[in-house]
């Protein structure tokens, strides 16, 4: 690790998470983990002691015209010490390799991304992984789009640094801005993040991201509609036929990306579930993301509801 360029790993979080345990134990000697949450009163704040070396507590202050997550990350970036910089999330296991693999992909690809996959925790979560499956895994690989749990760049693959640190304080995504910022070459290496719990997270999780789509990439979010509505009149006027391709289409693409779970059989359900779901989040007026509700009208208009 110690021929690695010094990086700066940034890990929003508001409370203690072994996931600070598992990059520390990774970091070079010159590395640093910046572990960043919103205010003193956040519980993380509590376990600085228990902190590994080279890490330290960043408080970034309540976001005002922004997301936490996107003031969070902006916060970082300023406390950051080095430049070649990792975002990373608290939701998902970080093997020993993680971070070596990131440099290894920055050295032959430039900037790079791992590829989450969502594994539901509660009965919708989990009837719409074939959903997550086609847009969070597929189409993050397809469409060279950044995943901020996993991505590797320097300061200088920023056209303008100062401005983009800017834009993260007044819009919701992180990584949707880093996606219109750089070019980012995805890798087939897949990370298992669990999402929902309840049926109100995923319905607020599924609203976000229909607004991120629609925000970032209003081309993409209108062919993924349209085809949306195409799979689902086809269904509809088709079931048994539709649910023997969809079904077969998600197969082969969890093994494509070694998706090993049985929820490619809800493949049908799911799509006919798309339409409605993408129109509610295109209607829905708010969503609550980490305890806040936010209103997002623009891409760089955020309202910090409560």
């Amino acid at each position: 690790m110690s021929s690695r360029p010094p990086t700066s790993v940034l890990l929003p979080a508001v409370s203690w998470t072994p996931v600070i345990e598992e990059v520390g134990d990774q970091l070079g000697p010159s590395d640093e983990l910046l572990v960043v949450c919103d205010a003193e009163t956040d519980p993380v704040t509590d376990r600085t002691g228990e902190f590994p070396e080279r890490a330290r507590l960043v408080v970034a202050g309540d976001p005002a015209g922004c997301s936490g997550k996107a003031n969070a990350i902006a916060a970082g970036m300023e406390a950051a010490d080095n430049d070649r910089i990792v975002w990373t999330d608290d939701d998902f296991e970080h093997p020993g390799d993680w971070l070596d693999r990131l440099h290894d992909d920055y050295d032959r690809h430039g900037p790079t991304t791992e590829l989450p996959f969502f594994v539901g925790r509660d009965p919708l979560a989990v009837l719409l992984e074939p959903l997550y499956a086609i847009a969070g895994t597929a189409g993050v690989y397809g469409g060279g789009i950044a995943w901020a749990g996993a991505v590797v760049f320097e300061r200088d693959d920023l056209p303008d640094e100062d401005a983009f640190v800017e834009d993260l304080r007044r819009t919701v995504s992180d990584d949707g801005l880093l996606t219109d910022r750089i070019d980012v070459t995805p890798v087939k290496r897949v990370r298992r993040v669990e999402v929902g719990g309840t049926l109100r997270e995923s319905v607020e999780r599924h609203v976000r991201f229909t607004k991120i789509a629609r925000y970032h990439d209003p081309a993409g979010s209108a062919f993924n509609a349209a085809l949306g509505t195409l799979a689902t009149a086809s269904g509809l006027l088709a079931p048994l036929p539709a649910a023997v391709v969809l079904t077969a289409l998600l197969a082969v693409l969890y093994a494509g990306f070694g998706l090993r779970r049985w929820t490619f059989l809800l493949a049908y359900p799911a799509v006919m579930l798309s339409v409605p779901l993408l129109a509610y989040g295109l209607l829905r007026p708010t969503f609550v993301w980490g305890g806040r509700r936010y209103r997002w009208t623009a891409k760089f208009d955020v309202e910090v509801v409560d």
